[in-house]
């Protein structure tokens, strides 16, 4: 396992070593003293969460606020996305600031996305299967998000908008401005 930093702050790629022979492949997805030692942050993991999506399914950009704030390990099992997180800290010098990660099943690269962050992606296949873990469960009233397309952000989703397709919800979304003074992580 190699664990690369990100241009955001707290925000890490991580690289399994990948064990293949003639019955197939093993790798350990993550590991706890591991992580703690080259991140220096804590984690317990409580709830894992999975998905599938078609090509052009944008989920996010979503995030926990308060006390249910959520850092996560994401990951795509099947397929390829492209993944993106928010630095909602405002004491964070990459405050505002997003990083994109293209995940696939085949790469078996994750990607740690801490408490304080914006988290969604684009599936870029014809289908994707994802999957995350997270620290903490989640709350539907702690639960807040900005939409996809903010001019601010100006987030690259790799895809022309007619080809997006987000839930009535994520369409609806506010802009980080017009929610900033709200933020609380």
């Amino acid at each position: 396992m190699r664990i690369e930093s990100t241009k955001l702050n707290d925000c890490y790629l991580i690289h399994n070593t990948i064990f293949r022979d003639e019955r197939g492949y093993f790798f350990e997805s993550f590991n706890k003293q591991r992580f703690l030692k080259e991140t220096g942050i804590e984690i317990e993991f409580v709830q894992d969460n999975q998905s599938s999506s078609e090509r052009g399914v944008l989920r996010g950009l979503h995030f926990q606020h308060g006390s249910h704030a959520q850092s996560k390990l994401v990951r795509v099992l099947q397929g390829e996305v492209l993944d993106i997180a928010v630095d909602l800290r405002k004491d964070s010098s990459t405050y505002g600031q997003h990083v994109g990660v293209v995940l696939s099943g085949d790469s078996e690269t994750q990607f740690f996305v801490p408490r304080g962050f914006a988290h969604g992606f684009v599936v870029l296949s014809q289908r994707a299967v994802f999957f995350y873990k997270c620290d903490n469960y989640y709350n539907k009233a702690s639960e807040g998000g900005i939409i996809y397309n903010d001019p601010a952000l100006n987030i690259d989703w790799q895809l022309p908008p007619a080809e997006l397709l987000l839930s009535d919800k994520d369409k609806v979304l506010p802009t980080l401005k017009q929610i900033e003074n709200d933020l609380n992580f």
